[in-house]
């Protein structure tokens, strides 16, 4: 008998995923559990294993196909069995079931279910510009998969003017007497010409015909960083401050227990785990740094949770160490290197990349000398790291005499959302973890 293989569910909040790439085709033989398929969400990459051994029968959703969970995707049994031909996949769970049903008229109260939250899931730039424009995702009919609103959706909507809008949701001018616009003269103006409204620029077109070029559509997970970095960048009042850091002290505690460390812990210390640990206290110390906004309130989070951005060959990842603050240096190195490897593997689960609190990112792997990254949302601040190099400094002696010294130094930087860190509390932040990196023995001595 024939099994039915269906589309997970990678995440509470997951609806739906795409297919990457099939690691088997049709007729082939394979083992329980060997890797069959390959997955994109909003969360994560995954591959995910064949539930059962058997002969590929069939294969229902082609590469690149977006389809709800527990979506029937392929068919596995024994190789004398005939696939059940080109029948469509039936909705095999409630939420495919939920999905084949999306075209029904949209309830105009909240909606919390499983239902409405896959039919009113949208992209972060969509979510952004509903929220600019005031307009409610539920009343929108969507053209994309299940029902889901696109950002041309969105334009469309806006652009049948203010009536839509205001009968998509109620807006404050709806209820309130129009004014007529006044320019306020004594208003700074930071060098923009005084003008009531600037016409939006036009979009400039990506390449002029004729010109040789090569298209390609961009993957799921480019789309979402996309988006992401877009509405990050129209969400906090991206501000930066940048230190220098004496690593030399580091370097020497590395060099001196790196064997040890490896020895007792089963990994590997490389300078990141100091940079974490480092990270932690201070954020301890300003939690400010460790908090989000909500409308008018500011959410102090109790837990310390790290990302650590993780370069793919495919795109960008944030796994997150939580509690990180409770752990010491080689459960921070473990922690750290079990993530990454299993990062570039596919393996990670989809809770491993969500509730973070804090970001660091570490362009000088490739040699930066500093970043200025952008904010993950719905975090306060990301730090950068730039590359250790050695370079003679000044630097003063115990009786107060300046010598040149040959040290390893790195740049080190602090993108923080203006709206609720000010600038000093910046630079008192990355004062403490300047110093905890100069001087802390991390617990090695």
């Amino acid at each position: 008998m024939a099994f039915d293989v269906v589309m997970p569910q990678m995440g509470e909040s997951i609806a739906e995923a795409t297919v990457l790439k099939w690691h088997k085709k049709v007729g082939d033989v394979i083992a329980k559990d060997e890797t069959l398929y390959e997955i994109s969400t909003d969360k994560v990459d995954a591959e995910i294993p064949a539930p059962a051994a058997g002969t590929l029968l069939e294969i229902l959703v082609e590469v690149n196909a977006t389809v709800p969970v527990g979506t029937v995707v392929a068919r596995i049994g024994a190789a004398s069995e005939k696939p059940a031909g080109a029948a469509a996949p039936a909705p095999s769970s409630p939420v495919a079931a939920a999905v084949s049903a999306v075209t029904a008229p949209l309830a105009d109260e909240d909606d919390n279910s499983l239902e409405g939250r896959l039919r009113t899931k949208s992209s972060p730039l969509v979510r952004e510009m509903a929220k600019q424009h005031g307009v409610d995702l539920a009343r929108i009919q969507g053209t994309g998969q299940a029902g889901r609103v696109t950002k041309e959706d969105m334009e469309a909507h806006l652009a049948k003017g203010p009536s839509a809008a205001s009968s998509a949701a109620p807006s404050p001018t709806a209820i309130a007497p129009v004014l007529p616009a006044v320019h306020d003269p004594s208003a700074p103006t930071l060098g923009i010409s005084p003008a009531l409204s600037v016409a939006p620029a036009p979009a400039m077109p990506a390449f002029a015909a004729g010109e040789r070029v090569k298209v390609e559509p961009m993957s799921r997970m480019r789309k979402i960083i996309a988006d992401n970095m877009v509405a990050s960048r129209r969400t906090s009042a991206h501000a930066y401050t940048i230190f220098e850091i004496d690593m030399t002290h580091v370097a020497q505690l590395r060099n001196k227990h790196k064997k040890a460390f490896e020895a007792q812990f089963g990994t590997k210390l490389s300078f990141m785990p100091f940079v974490m640990m480092a990270a932690c206290k201070a954020l301890r110390a300003y939690p400010i740094a460790n908090a989000s906004v909500d409308g008018d309130n500011i959410v102090y989070k109790q837990d310390i949770n790290l990302g650590i951005a993780v370069s793919l060959d495919w795109g960008l990842i944030v796994p997150v160490v939580k509690n990180a603050d409770m752990m010491n240096l080689g459960g921070l190195a473990r922690s750290l290197n079990d993530l990454a490897e299993r990062a570039r593997t596919k393996q990670l689960k989809p809770d491993e990349i969500s509730g973070g609190t804090f970001t660091i990112t570490n362009p000088g792997v490739y040699g930066d000398t500093f970043g200025l990254p952008i904010i993950n949302q719905p975090q306060a601040a990301i730090q950068g790291v730039g590359a250790i190099v050695k370079r003679p400094v000044v630097i003063t002696g115990p009786d107060g005499t300046d010598f040149i010294a040959i040290r390893q130094m790195m740049f080190s930087s602090l993108g923080f959302d203006h709206r609720i860190v000010d600038g000093a509390t910046a630079d008192l932040f990355m004062a403490f973890a300047k110093k905890e990196l100069e001087t802390s023995t991390f617990g090695l001595e």
